[in-house]
C-alpha cells in the first residue's frame, strides 16, 4: 500500500496545466504501447496485488483441504481473478485520489497520474470497471460472503484508509484491515464462510504489516514529510514511536503465526519452522532499532531496507510452510 499525501494547490495547477488530457480521455501516441502497458501496471499495483493474489490462493488452498475436496484447484483460478480484479481496481481508485499529492514524492511523481500519461477519467474509469468486474466475477464463481468482503475491503482502503492517511497516524493500523483481507476472501470462497482458522490467517497478514510499513516510512520518510503524510517518523521524527510499534508487533507476530497450530490447521513441525522464521524477523526488527543510535543517514536506510526485505521473505516462507503443514496433517 503505498502512503497518501495532502495536496498542493501550486503543485496541483503545474499537473493541469502541462496535462491538459485531464479535461478528456488521453489517447495514447503511436509508438507507445508498452509504455501504456507499464502504466496500467502501474495504475494497478501489479506487485501488490499479486501479493493479494498469492495470499488469496493460500486461504482457498487450506480452506479447501478442510472441506476434504480432492482437487484444491477446484474454483481456485476464478477466485483469483476475482480478488486481483478488486484489488487492481481499488489500487486504481486511491492512486485517482492520491494524484496531486503523488506528484509532491520523488519515488510516485512518475506515477502514470500525477505525470498525466494516464488521465483522471481514465484512471476513475479503469479501477471502477475493474471493481465491479471483479465483483461480479466473485458472485458468478463464489459466494455472497465472499462478495461482500471483497467490497468491504475496496470501500475500506479507498474511502476510509486513503483519505484518512492526511489526517492522523492511526491510518496505517486501519489500512492493516483491507490489507489483511487476502486470506480470508480465499477462505471463504472456498468455504462460504468465515471461521476461526480463517481469522487466524487474517491475524497474520494483519500483525506482520506493522514492521513492513515501519520500515518502510523510514525509509520514505522524507518524502512523506515533503508531501505532508500522517506517517509516524514525520509526526515523531525521533523514531522511538517507530521502533517501539515495529518491535510490539514482531513479538506479537510469534504467538499469532502459531495460530494455525493450535486450531489443528497444521502440526507441530509447522509451529517449530514458524516459530524460527518469527524469531528471524524479531531479530531483524531488533537490528532496525539501530536507527535510534546512529546518525549516518546511509545506515540508517540500509537498516529499514534490511528489514523490509526479510518482511517480503518471511511472509511467502510463513504461507508455503503451513500449506505443506497442512498437507501433512490431513
Amino acid at each position: 500500500m503505498t502512503p497518501a499525501s495532502q495536496a498542493a494547490a501550486p503543485a496541483e495547477l503545474a499537473v493541469h496545466a502541462e496535462h491538459p488530457a485531464h479535461a478528456h480521455i488521453h489517447a495514447p501516441r503511436p509508438g507507445t504501447t508498452a509504455t501504456l502497458i507499464h502504466d496500467f501496471r502501474e495504475l494497478f499495483k501489479v506487485r501488490v496485488t499479486g501479493m493479494v493474489v498469492i495470499t488469496g490462493w493460500a486461504g482457498f488452498y487450506l480452506g479447501s483441504m478442510q472441506s476434504g475436496i480432492s482437487s484444491v484447484q477446484r474454483g481456485l483460478l476464478d477466485t483469483l481473478v476475482g480478488i486481483g480484479l478488486v484489488s487492481a481496481g481499488s489500487g486504481a481508485l486511491n492512486q485517482a485520489l492520491e494524484r496531486t499529492t503523488d506528484a509532491l514524492m520523488r519515488r510516485t511523481a512518475d506515477r502514470p497520474l500525477p505525470s498525466g500519461r494516464i488521465s483522471l477519467t481514465e484512471g476513475i474509469l479503469a479501477g471502477i470497471g475493474a471493481l465491479a468486474l471483479g465483483a461480479w466475477w466473485l458472485l458468478l464463481h463464489t459466494n455472497l460472503v465472499t462478495v461482500s468482503l471483497a467490497l468491504l475491503t475496496a470501500f475500506t482502503y479507498v474511502a476510509v484508509y486513503t483519505p484518512l492517511k492526511r489526517v492522523t497516524t492511526l491510518a496505517t493500523f486501519i489500512g492493516a484491515f483491507p490489507g489483511a483481507m487476502g486470506p480470508m476472501l480465499g477462505w471463504t470462497a472456498a468455504r462460504g464462510r468465515i471461521e476461526w482458522p480463517a481469522v487466524a490467517l487474517f491475524a497474520i497478514l494483519f500483525v506482520w504489516q506493522f514492521p513492513h510499513f515501519m520500515a518502510i516510512s523510514w525509509l520514505y520518510r522524507d518524502d512523506y514529510a515533503r508531501a505532508g503524510i500522517r506517517m509516524l517518523p514525520v509526526v515523531q521524527p525521533d523514531g522511538w514511536s517507530t521502533v517501539v510499534e515495529a518491535l510490539f508487533y514482531a513479538v506479537l507476530m510469534i504467538p499469532v503465526s502459531l495460530a494455525p497450530w493450535h486450531l489443528g490447521l497444521a502440526g507441530p513441525v509447522y509451529a517449530v519452522i514458524a516459530t524460527l522464521l518469527g524469531l528471524g524477523y524479531l531479530a531483524y526488527t531488533i537490528r532496525f532499532a539501530r536507527i535510534l543510535r546512529t546518525t549516518d543517514p546511509t545506515e540508517s536506510r540500509m537498516l529499514a531496507r534490511d528489514l523490509l526485505k526479510v518482511s517480503v521473505i518471511y511472509l511467502p516462507l510463513l504461507l508455503t510452510t503451513l500449506m505443506l503443514g497442512a498437507i501433512a496433517t490431513h
